[in-house]
């Protein structure tokens, strides 16, 4: 007898080990195998419907049956995950090159304040055009023109919490990846992206929120008086809204909040509670965050199997890694060279603004004149008194409650799912309901638009700051508990340094949110009724609606001016002072 040894045998005993695994697989295992096999079978089956023809003439119709709203809720789902994973991949390309290139922060972080402030309506005039063209006669053009609108919803508050995470991180996990000569692929994955998962999180629910407030935006498209709509829960509602029909916008509602739900009891909440092993603390929490999808995930082989399948893939990518460097060889750069390297990039990325800028110019100048920017500038103070007002309320009311439930995993588990569904209500839902206040109140739209601007805007300062709060190591609370630290002296200490990041990237998307909610939020319609305030919003909307583009680009011109300065102004300064001061 002989007894077979080395790679050989090692080969050998693959299949059998193989074998021994999924033998093993219980009946958990074959539920989630099911559950993964029919979800990706209602993809295929609802993705069949973006890939065919349409006309013009056919586009503008909506089926406001009631019975087509699971459908219509099924590709409202697709194209917000799809946008989700885009964002996703956005947001750790964006905010990686912006946090570790001194040359690219000083374009990216100001380009990314102006692609924030650049209103919906506006990247749908532009994308409607491009992927029509790039698509003719099909419907994966008006998809693709869908799904980038609901992009721009969502990227952006993303990408500014992941950079504020990598900018902010911990000085012991860096001293960590330095001395373990972390490759810079190693140090991402390994070290930066699990310091940022739980705001990362919370801040890709609020985007998915916001990209829930824009369905009707995205989903039912006005530009150059042709309407272009798609199968949704958002073009139901908004024809539905059109109509006056209180009981189909009622059936889009309850709708709307059983998608929210589910979305949150499926995905979201095992998200948050997986997200908790992240948290930078020495002592584990009295009380963690809990789901049921989670738990029952975990008692299935296959995340187990799945891993150690891809862990070839996983070392092979640790090792082509090197090639970007190291942690502890860092980059030696001579100051002559540094400094030529920094004249040139200036001169380049100057130049092509500049170049960008004279050409807008020219266009405007030839159709109306560069005077067509005194009126939006002079609308512009009146929108930002608005959200000025509406950041400054938001925080007193919103940072308290952030705080009590992050700070509590019982509350959160409770407060979760009902924040959600009030952060993802579109405002255009709630337009019958405010008409009739309106008119019944006599209450301006001037004013009433400040409540309407805040259903889209206020929620990325909760997100935030309860991200903030459940990022606070348990030790520090306990310390702050066993000196007796209550009241004032518990916030200015503990409270207010912990949650100081996290609360300016909720202030900065809130601000910017805002500016972008002023556009449906100035212009209320219902059936034959329409009420208009006077401000930069409703500038555009009228401008998006009449296919004015020289009046829309001066519009959204001027919005980004007033976003940038008021970031430039106000939260850069208060972000560099987060960096400084309030880092754990």
């Amino acid at each position: 007898m002989s007894l077979r040894t080395g790679p050989a045998a090692s080969r050998a005993s693959l299949p059998s080990r193989m074998a021994g695994r999924l033998a093993r697989l219980t009946w958990v295992d074959a539920v989630v195998a099911a559950a993964v096999l029919v979800l990706l079978y209602l993809t295929l089956r609802v993705g069949q419907g973006t890939t065919v023809s349409f006309s013009t003439s056919q586009s503008a119709k909506v089926d406001t049956d009631p019975t087509q709203l699971p459908y219509d809720a099924a590709r409202s789902l697709l194209r917000m995950f799809v946008a989700l994973a885009a964002s996703v991949v956005f947001t750790f390309s964006y905010a990686y090159a912006a946090a570790k290139s001194r040359r690219l922060e000083r374009i990216l972080i100001p380009a990314l304040d102006i692609l924030q402030s650049v209103p919906v309506l506006g990247f749908l005039t532009i994308a409607v055009t491009g992927f029509l063209a790039l698509f003719p006669g099909s419907m994966l053009g008006l998809e693709c023109a869908a799904i980038f609108a609901i992009f721009t919803s969502q990227a952006w508050n993303m990408t500014f919490g992941f950079y504020q995470s990598l900018t902010t991180l911990p000085r012991e996990l860096d001293e960590l990846s330095r001395s373990f000569g972390f490759t810079k692929w190693m140090r991402f994955w390994k070290v930066e992206v699990p310091a940022g998962m739980i705001d990362l999180v919370w801040n890709g629910m609020m985007s998915f929120a916001g990209g829930w407030f824009f369905l009707v935006a995205s989903e039912a498209i006005t530009v150059g008086n042709q309407e272009y709509t798609l199968p949704g829960v958002g073009s139901y509602a908004g024809a539905a809204i059109a109509d006056g029909d209180l009981g189909r916008v009622g059936w889009a509602i309850f709708t709307m909040a059983v998608m929210v739900i589910g979305v949150n009891f499926l995905f979201w909440r095992p998200l948050t509670a997986w997200a908790e092993k992240f948290k930078n603390e020495q002592s584990e929490a009295s009380e963690i965050q809990h789901s049921y999808v989670l738990d029952f995930l975990r008692r299935s082989h296959w995340p187990h199997l799945i891993g150690r399948a891809l862990h070839p893939v996983g070392q092979w990518l640790a090792r082509a890694g090197r090639v970007f460097g190291t942690d502890d060889r860092p980059l030696v750069i001579s100051p002559t060279s540094r400094r030529t390297g920094d004249i040139a990039f200036a001169l380049v990325a100057g130049g092509l603004v500049l170049w960008g800028l004279v050409d807008l110019a020219g266009y405007l100048h030839d159709r109306t004149g560069l005077g067509v920017f005194g009126e939006p500038l002079l609308l512009g103070l009146a929108t930002l008194a608005r959200v000025v007002v509406l950041v400054a309320v938001a925080t007193l009311i919103w940072v308290p409650i952030g705080v009590k439930i992050g700070f509590s995993p019982r509350l959160t588990r409770i407060a979760q799912p009902v924040v959600q569904v009030l952060a993802s209500f579109p405002a255009n839902f709630l337009f019958p309901l405010a008409t009739w206040f309106f008119l019944k109140t006599g209450l301006s739209i001037d004013v009433g638009g400040i409540l309407l601007m805040a259903l889209g805007a206020q929620w990325y300062i909760l997100f935030n700051t309860i991200a903030g709060a459940m990022a606070i190591p348990t030790d520090l609370k306990e310390v702050m508990d066993d000196l007796g630290v209550r009241g004032w002296q518990r916030w200015k200490r503990l409270i207010i340094p912990g949650i100081f990041p996290s609360y300016i990237t909720g202030g900065i998307t809130a601000s910017g949110g805002a500016w972008n909610a002023s556009i449906v939020a100035e212009v209320v319609v219902f059936g034959g009724t329409t009420l208009t305030a006077t401000g930069l919003g409703a500038y555009i909307y009228e401008a998006t609606a009449a296919g004015d583009y020289p009046h829309l680009i001066a519009g959204v011109a001027v919005m980004s001016l007033y976003v940038v300065s008021l970031n430039r102004l106000v939260w850069r300064r208060l972000y560099r002072l987060a960096e400084r001061r309030y880092t754990l």
